[in-house]
This record gives C-alpha cells, structure tokens and sequence, in this order.
C-alpha cells in the first residue's frame, strides 16, 4: 500500500539537489499507493558517510518537496561520488498520519539503522516487547519501527562476527512475519543498500554507462546458520568481469584501467525509474538484494534441506516497454480523465494480435497450451477483489454461456477466510489490476497448493501473481496511475470475454453467437469514443447531483456488475454514499430508500432484461424517485420515464457493459472535481492494495 524507493549513486557524481530530487519525483510516481505522509533519508557527507539526515512529512509528496528545499543546512551543490538515499509515501496502517509515524523509521536518534518499509509486520508486538526489556525506546506507533531497532540490537550483540550488512539483513527478515519490502541503510555502512521483499513488491533498476554483460543474476543461498552455499562475489576485484555459474554478482564489463560506475534504483514499481533506466530486476519473495561496492548480489536463506527448483535460481535483467510519455497526464487535468478517455486506445491493445476480425478468430497466447485442460475441468473459479471482482461478475453469464461449466465468482477474502474446498480439477483465475493485490495473492497460493490449474489475469509484467500462475493472460491496458481502476476494468472484461470466445470456437451450435460477439469487439473502439462525446452533457448532470448525499445505480442482467462498479467509483472519488442494486431485488427493500429527493440512476438497455428492467425504472418513478436513465439511442419508451437521460449506443449483450459503465466513470469524476476531491487519490486508498 505504501510505495518505496531508494537510489545508490557508485562512482557517478550528482549534486546533492539532483539526488533529493530524483528522490522526490520518484515519490511523486509513487503516490498513487499512498499518500498521507512521506519522508526521505540521505547520507550527509559527501565521502566515507558516516551520518544520515532525514526529512518527514505528513501529507502529499508536494509538501515534503517544499520542506525539503526550503533547508538551509543542505549544501544542494554539493557534489556526491558514491551516495544513498532513500524515500517512502505512506498509506497509514498503525499509526495516525504525522512525521514520527511517517517513514522512513529509525533505530535510534543518530540514525544509525534506518528503513523504508511497504507491508506489515505481523508479530511486530512481540518484537517490540522483546526490544523493550533490551532498553529500546519506542517513537511511534508503527510496526515498522522494530525493524530497525532490531538491526541495531543484533548490530551490537554480533559486531565481534563481523558481519556484512546484507548477512545482517538476512538475520533480520528471519525474525520478521507478515508482508514486507523492505530497503535498509546505515552509517556502519555507507555507500551501501539492502533490500529484501516478502508479498509486497520490489525491483532494482541498473543504470550504467558500461555494457550489462549478462541478462540474469545467478542466486547464492545462505544456510539457517549463515554459511554461504555459493561464493559471494560482491567484493569482486576491479577488472574485466566473466559470468561464472556460482557468481552471484550483476556484471557490468568494465577494462581493467577503467572503475565502475553505475546507479540503482530500488522501487515498488517500475514507474518511479522508468524515466531513468529500462533494465530491471524483480526480486522473489524471501531474496535479498545487496548493492556494496558498486556490484549487486541477490542472495536467498535456505530453509533446512529444502531446495528450489533451477529457474528459482536466477533473476533476469529484464527490459521495461512502458514510456515515460505513457504515466504522464498530457493535457488532462487528472490521471484517472486521461484514462477515461485513453480506453478505445487500451480495449484496441486489449484485442491486438489476438483477435483476427477476417477469420473470426481469437487467440490468447498465454492459455493456449492449456485451454485443452481448461475445457475438461470440473468448474471455473474467478477470485479477485473490488474493480476485479466486477468483472468477473460482468462476464460470469457469457462464460457459463460458451463453456457451459459452472461458473463461480469469489471475493478473494471471503474465499479465504471460509476455507473454500478446491479440487485438481478446478481451474482457478486470478484477477489483478496491479498483480500484487495481498487477498488475491494468498487465495492464489491457497488453490496452488491443492492442484488447480492457476490462471493470472493482470496489467502488470513482472508481478508476483504473472510469476506465480501457471498461465495467464496481460490486459495490455498500459500504465493505469488513478487509484480508481477505470481502462483496467474495461479490457479486464474484454479479456475474459476473448476467453469465453476461445472456450466455444469448436462448438457448431455457438457459432452464430461468436460471431455476432466478435463483430462487437470490432465496433467497440468507436463507439466508446461515441459515449465519451456525452462529456459535457454528463458534467451539467453533475452539478446536479453534486450535493446529494445519496445516489442508487440500479440494473439487472449483465449490467447489474456495471452498477455495482459505477456506484464503487461514486464511492471512491465523491465521498458519497453510492449503492448499486439489482433490479430483481428492488421490492425486497431497497424500494424503502426511494422518495422525491433520492436521484435513481437505472440502467435500461434492449436485451433480453429488457422489459423487467422497464418495471423497476416505472416502481421508482411511482415512489417520485429522480430517475436518471442510461439508454440505448433511441430508446423513445424508455425516455417518456425518465427525469434525465443518457444514450449510448446499443452493442451485443456481453458487450454493452463496457459501453454503459464509461458515463458512470465519467459522471464520477465530474461530481469529484465539483465537490472538490482529490480525483488520482481518494482518501483512505491506495491504487495497490498488498496488504490483508
């Protein structure tokens, strides 16, 4: 929830103000996770450091940007050969929002152990009991804190072993339970980083004017007790440098009269170092990455005599696609408009290369060698949280349709926490805009570990739930920064729908209706830039609705997932009470909330709901409800009911949904912005949920 970053500078010179601000932007990339508070740490001399300066702020990274330039004891010119530093925007978890809570979190006031933390420490009590009755004292009401006051405490109690600071770090993250990224640095270190992750996300970026020699990191394992199991080679000699199969070392090739000079930036996600490199490096859960003397090692603990297979053994150097252009806002005034309006763009993506509108067919390249098990399987299982979770209902009927299976939609949650029996013949997808989602994560290992077949549906290459599934589909919906999902939504349905259209391609009686499908997915792009033309009319129907503290979003069939998801975003950007509710259930209760002052939105589209959706619109209007009709163009009966309405335009059934949900989308912003909320970063939320 939190977003993390650290940058390690080794025999490049950069002013003390271009290393603050590169921490800055960064954080400023990263505020989507959260941002009630944020701080930095650096080290305060330029060579040999032996101290660390740190800067803490509550509220957005904008704010510690003004504190932190407005400092007179900073030497901004101050130029820096080999530095550290490293910052955090935090979504509050223990601990109100104020500097002391606010990371990074210290070990003592020198500032001897300092860390950046995303996660939660689980048995964080126990420590801090335990560091209690050893004379620690403790600042603030964090989990995180432990962290480092333990790394001095072991520091102390084991400095006649002499250890390395990432052997430190590994008996560290022994202690530790829970979820964590994690990155570390100290004055007994200077000059060096370490970090480590466990369910939440970290990658290293490698910058250097010299030629990366290899393409992957082999990893080196620690025993229980320490001992290493493969040569360390962090503190290789200058020279040129040759991959050997026990190196544990990044090798940048170097001649033997040159030093080495390269940069690291450690990040929760790719889109804080994008605009600096575009090689990474994806840590694994329990890895540990150590940068000291220039080199970058990634060492892991082994646990007694279990080992990891051989591609557990080895970390690629991967090559980011994404462009800066791409997390910029350009002309919009917010992220979540630009991607409200980028999403003919993002479903054309979705479908590129997959659909061939000639041969009416569709292939989905990461399922392709198991959708033979997919159809033998015993039942569907879709398990995903929030916006995800929608999309799954959205398309839960089309699926049953051409798979003819039984088709089950969990909350990742809930499924967790009622042990929910699985099968080795069910087929379990996973659904996650950001890949990391904690609920969604453990639901995963859970099914895993019973023999499903896993299939991940994501936006994010590289993440834990693409690396952890046995196949998968990538939305290719592009960088989504808004933390109120909008084009991920969208082409998360057009996925599953492609899906349903490769479940059904051999079955003769399904042909027609694949048919008339895939024609929609080739009208879709212009007509959603059809319904975003109903901008201006949508923003007058906000600044009615603005000051309402109530609003119902009613529908049934396949739109009764569209009113659930645009009350959800009603929800998340205005801040007012927003419920979507299905029109068959309209007489069992809700009907009671319906008089003259509650605005009604009621989806009404010509499918088959058609007619029992006419009935709900005409109950509320009899209650003098405000009835807001979103309609299919020229819809005149259903109009003659309506106090104001919306018309899109009409599209086959499974498809009408991603048509209907974009004035939803549109309608919440506008009445955000009028009640003037914070649009890319609702309160209380972050764009990332990795915690449970």
């Amino acid at each position: 929830m939190c977003g993390i970053f650290a940058y390690l500078n080794y025999q490049v010179p950069k002013t003390r103000r271009f290393v603050l601000q590169t921490l800055i932007n960064a954080l400023k990339r990263l505020e989507y996770r959260g941002y009630d508070s944020a701080g930095i740490a650096f080290e305060t001399a330029a060579k040999a450091s032996s101290s660390i300066g740190t800067v803490k702020q509550r509220g957005k990274v904008q704010a510690l940007s003004d504190v932190v330039f407005e400092k007179k004891d900073i030497d901004f010119d101050e130029t820096l050969e080999t530095h550290v530093g490293i910052a955090h925007t935090r979504w509050a978890t223990h601990g109100v929002p104020n500097e002391v809570n606010s990371h990074p979190q210290r070990s003592d006031p020198s500032n001897e152990f300092v860390v950046i933390h995303n996660g939660i420490i689980t048995n964080y009590k126990d420590l801090k009991l335990f560091l209690e009755t050893k004379g620690f004292l403790f600042e603030s009401e964090t989990d995180t804190e432990v962290i480092p006051k333990l790394a001095k405490y072991l520091y102390d109690e084991l400095e006649g072993e002499k250890l390395s600071f990432r052997e430190l770090v590994e008996r560290i993250i022994e202690q530790l339970e829970g979820a964590y990224a994690l990155v570390f640095m100290s004055t007994h270190f200077p000059g060096q980083a370490v970090a480590s992750r466990r369910g939440s996300p970290l990658l290293v970026g490698v910058k250097s004017s010299k030629h990366v020699v290899t393409d992957h990191i082999p990893v080196a394992y620690t025993s229980d007790k320490g001992h290493p199991i493969a040569p360390d080679k962090a503190f290789a000699s200058p020279g040129p440098l040759l991959l050997q199969r026990t190196d544990s070392t990044l090798n940048i090739s170097i001649e033997d009269t040159q030093e080495l000079e390269v940069e690291y930036f450690f990040a929760s996600d790719a889109s804080a170092v994008i605009e600096h490199t575009s090689r990474v490096i994806y840590l694994e859960d329990d890895d540990v990455a150590a940068v000291s003397g220039g080199h970058l090692t990634v060492h892991r603990v082994q646990r007694g005599t279990v080992r990891e297979s051989p591609e557990k053994r080895t970390r690629s150097v991967e090559t980011l696609k994404t462009e800066l252009k791409q997390i910029m806002k350009g002309s919009y005034s917010t992220f979540m408009q630009k991607e409200i309006f980028e999403q003919p763009e993002s479903i054309t993506n979705t479908m590129r290369g997959r659909v061939n509108f000639e041969t009416a067919t569709v292939k989905l390249g990461g399922l392709s060698d198991h959708i033979s098990t997919i159809r033998r399987c015993r039942r569907l299982i879709f398990i995903a949280c929030g916006t995800s979770f929608h999309s799954a209902l959205a398309t839960r009927r089309i699926l049953e349709e051409t798979t003819e299976l039984p088709v089950v939609v969990e909350l990742a949650s809930d499924f967790l926490d009622r042990n929910t029996p699985i099968f080795r013949d069910d087929v379990c997808f996973f659904i996650s805009q950001s890949g990391e989602t904690a609920d969604t994560l453990n639901a995963l290992r859970y099914c895993k570990k019973r023999g499903a077949l896993i299939v991940g549906v994501t936006n994010t290459v590289g993440s834990s739930i693409s690396r952890e599934t046995h196949c998968g589909v990538h939305i290719n919906a592009g960088p989504e920064i808004g933390v109120a999902s909008t084009k991920a939504y969208t082409s998360q349905m057009l996925a599953l729908v492609m899906f349903a259209l490769m479940m059904c391609e051999d079955r003769l009686s399904m042909q027609e209706r694949r048919l008339q499908i895939i024609k929609g997915l080739q009208q879709l792009p212009e007509l959603i830039k059809e319904v975003l033309k109903l901008d201006d009319e949508i923003h007058k129907l906000a600044e009615d609705l603005y000051k309402q503290k109530s609003l119902l979003v009613i529908g049934r069939g396949f739109q009764y997932a569209t009113c659930l998801e645009g009350a959800l975003k009603i929800k998340e950007l205005t801040y007012m009470h927003s419920e979507g509710i299905f029109a068959g259930e309209l007489k069992h209760g809700p009907l009671a909330l319906v008089d003259k002052d509650m605005p009604v939105i009621v989806v009404v589209v010509q499918d088959d709901t058609y007619t029992k959706c006419h009935n709900a619109l005409q109950q509320v209007e009899a209650r003098q409800g405000r009835t807001i009709v979103i309609c299919n163009k020229g819809d005149e009966e259903t109009k003659k009911h309506a106090f104001s309405t919306l018309e899109v335009p009409r599209i086959v059934d499974c498809l009408q949904g991603i048509l209907t949900v974009v004035p939803l989308q549109l309608l919440s912003f506008h009445i955000a912005v009028l009640r003037n909320c914070d649009v890319d970063c609702p309160r209380n939320l972050a764009k990332s949920v990795t915690v449970e």
